[in-house]
This record gives structure tokens, C-alpha cells and sequence, in this order.
């Protein structure tokens, strides 16, 4: 009597994955080494960011209402011209975002085996984290050149203003480094999710973004 031998099926082994753009998975090589950098579904950074910058976002836009107010109805308004160092910081601030961009990239090809060396990946965010703290620096010599030129917090209404909307916008800029130093902490013991990175980039990017409309602003009601 003839049997039947029927093969056990055949099991997918699960390995751990870095998440590209678009929430697609890219696996690990088989063979290859297993980088442990890994994603949670349903993670909290990407709600939590977007709760933060929308709080940011309407801030900034009751900043501005308001400043557009005083100067409408101020006759103490005097223009000012803004510290030349400023633009210098914008580059240092948009360049810092393309750093950003390449550290991303350089991350997904460890997470996938291409690369099997982490200190090209974290170099790059290393560069970010000095761009960011180049611009905060270069934000306070702008301050000092103000105070220099006998232009204070409280000496006239476009002063307070200049005052209050950097200074304001440096302070999430730290925390934006903080994020930074968080994410290169993670990525030195290998265990970072791409939701939590893919956070910090758009925090960023937002803080680049915020900051070009701010100097549009202070350029044309300064």
C-alpha cells in the first residue's frame, strides 16, 4: 500500500528591518550581518511630532499676528537693519538639513547590509549636530551686535519683536539638537526605529523651514 510523505511547510523567518520611505520593509540579507535597528507599527513619535509642530505652527502665527498689529498702530515703529550674520546661519541651518537627508540614507543601507560600517552613517549626523549648534551660536552674535548697537528688549517695539521671535525659534532649535543627540545615542547601540528618526527629520526640517519664513518676515516689517 502506497504512503503519502507530505513536507512540513516552510516557515519565513522574520528579521529585523529598518523601514524605508513610504513604510516599506526592507529586509536584511540573508547571510548578512543583522543590523538590530528596528520599527514598532503604531508608533507615538509620528502622532507626537505632528501634535508639536501644529502647536509650533500656531504660535508662531499669533507671534506674527501680533507683531503685524503693533506695528500698525505703533508710532515708536523703527526699522532696523538686521545683523548680516544672520544669513550666514541660514546656511549653516539649510545646509544642516541635506546632512540630515544623507545620514537618513547612509542609516537605511547599514539597516539593509549594504553598508556594514555605522560610523559613515553617524559622521553625517555628527555634521548635522554641529550645523545646529554653529547656528544657535551664530544667533546670539546677532544678539550681541544688536546690544552693541544700543538696540535692547525693551528699547523699541521692532527690537522686542526681533528679540522674542529669534529667540524663541533658537529655543526649539535646542530642542531639535536634543532630538539629534537622542537619535545618535540610539544609533550608536544599534537599536533606533525609523519612526523615531523619521520624527527628529521632520522636526528639523520644520525648524529650517520656520526659520526662512522668519527672516522673510523680519526682513520686510524690520
Amino acid at each position: 500500500m502506497a504512503t503519502t510523505v507530505y513536507e512540513p511547510p516552510q516557515v519565513e523567518r522574520h528579521l529585523p528591518y529598518y523601514s524605508g520611505k513610504g513604510g516599506g520593509e526592507n529586509r536584511a540579507p540573508a547571510g548578512g550581518d543583522l543590523h538590530a535597528v528596528e520599527d514598532r507599527p503604531l508608533d507615538p513619535a509620528q502622532t507626537g511630532i505632528r501634535v508639536a509642530l501644529g502647536a509650533i505652527t500656531m504660535s508662531f502665527a499669533a507671534l506674527t499676528s501680533a507683531m503685524i498689529v503693533r506695528q500698525g498702530t505703533a508710532l515708536d515703529w523703527r526699522h532696523m537693519t538686521l545683523p548680516s550674520v544672520l544669513y550666514l546661519n541660514t546656511i549653516a541651518l539649510l545646509v544642516s538639513s541635506i546632512t540630515l537627508e544623507v545620514s537618513r540614507r547612509r542609516v537605511t543601507d547599514y539597516a539593509r547590509g549594504v553598508q556594514t560600517q555605522i560610523s559613515i552613517p553617524m559622521l553625517w549626523l555628527l555634521a548635522t549636530l554641529t550645523l545646529g549648534l554653529l547656528f544657535v551660536v551664530g544667533q546670539s552674535v546677532a544678539w550681541l551686535k544688536l546690544r552693541a548697537e544700543g538696540l535692547y528688549l525693551a528699547s523699541n517695539p521692532n527690537s522686542s519683536f526681533f528679540y522674542l521671535l529669534t529667540g524663541v525659534h533658537a529655543t526649539h532649535v535646542l530642542g531639535g539638537l536634543l532630538a539629534l543627540v537622542y537619535v545618535i545615542s540610539k544609533l550608536r547601540r544599534a537599536v533606533l526605529r525609523r519612526s523615531t528618526f523619521a520624527a527628529a527629520a521632520q522636526y528639523w526640517h520644520f525648524m529650517g523651514a520656520l526659520w526662512l519664513y522668519l527672516l522673510l518676515l523680519l526682513w520686510a516689517k524690520l
